[in-house]
């Protein structure tokens, strides 16, 4: 997981996005919206959210109103999941005997502890401490129907 922190870190914040503008309201949040929030490219974005969609931790809704929201509630998808669903595939062979001796054991020590972290971090605690940073949820606009 660490061989490929800035994948995982780009799938957290993607699910932390979208558990932040639309959980608990059923709303959608659409790939373009997320990528603009987060200042980056839709194009950058998109596998990894096919990859949650696939790990079942995000649906994908298709048409005019489409977009993605958690499969889930935030308190029941964890962190390791998210990072997990990311990096899925396999981490490179480190080179030579050495590496492969000491440094990727020392890789592997380190991706336990924070895998640890991560298993006891769900959506809802990290959507906590966003609210503890003075972050606060958009508010859905009251509807005004004129007749």
């Amino acid at each position: 997981m660490l061989l490929r922190q800035d994948r995982a870190l780009l799938a957290l914040d993607i699910a932390l996005d979208i558990a932040f503008h639309a959980a608990g309201r059923g709303e959608v949040s659409g790939a373009a919206d997320i990528a603009t929030r987060m200042g980056l490219a839709r194009r950058g974005i998109e596998p990894l959210l096919q990859a949650l969609v696939r790990a079942g931790l995000l649906h994908s809704l298709r048409g005019p109103r489409g977009g993605y929201r958690l499969a889930r509630a935030p308190r029941e998808v964890t962190a390791a999941e998210v990072v997990e669903a990311a990096c899925e595939e396999d981490p490179p062979t480190p080179p030579g005997r050495l590496a492969a001796a000491v440094t990727a054991p020392l890789w592997q020590e380190l991706d336990a502890a924070a895998m640890a972290t991560l298993r006891a971090t769900t959506l809802e605690a990290l959507l906590r401490r966003a609210q503890a940073a003075g972050l606060r949820r958009p508010t859905p606009e009251a509807l005004d129907f004129v007749i």
